[in-house]
């Protein structure tokens, strides 16, 4: 049987030290905190435009390659406004097309206008124009993203 002594029990003694954080402590966090989201996140934001603009201009070179082929298929470009929906869906006036030349539906330029598309066109007069109306959602202004220098 043991017996227990004075020194066995264990004695609790009040901490000198506290481990948790003062208010001021966690508020001087939240500050620096504010202030580096202040200076990030603008430059994540144009960061966002930018890649608009260029998945515009990838997809304006996917409807050029898309549309070389029709015309290498029928020997024509389609014509008209609406010629983006001939690589899609088979024109009455294309006896050799081979197509769907773009595997799904035309899209829409990524601020949600619809791509224009001339043939021929009025700056590649032997071919064809497609622009995206671009930020601005208006057409001729210096944001649109076009086939022609």
């Amino acid at each position: 049987m043991k017996i227990r002594t004075q020194n066995s029990v264990p004695r609790f003694q009040p901490r000198r030290h506290s481990t948790g954080f003062t208010l001021i402590e966690l508020l001087l966090v939240l500050v620096i905190l504010g202030v580096l989201a202040a200076i990030v996140v603008p430059k994540f934001s144009g960061r966002t435009e930018q890649a608009r603009v260029t998945a515009a201009q990838s997809q304006i070179s996917t409807f050029s390659t898309a549309l070389d082929a029709f015309e290498v298929d029928n020997g024509f470009y389609p014509k008209g406004s609406a010629g983006l929906n001939d690589l899609v869906t088979a024109p009455r006036d294309a006896q050799s097309w081979r197509g769907p030349y773009m595997k799904d539906a035309i899209p829409v330029d990524p601020w949600g206008n619809a791509y224009l598309y001339e043939c021929p066109g009025k700056n590649n007069t032997s071919g064809y124009d497609i622009s995206s109306l671009g930020p601005d959602g208006r057409a001729n202004t210096d944001d649109d993203i076009k086939n022609w220098k």
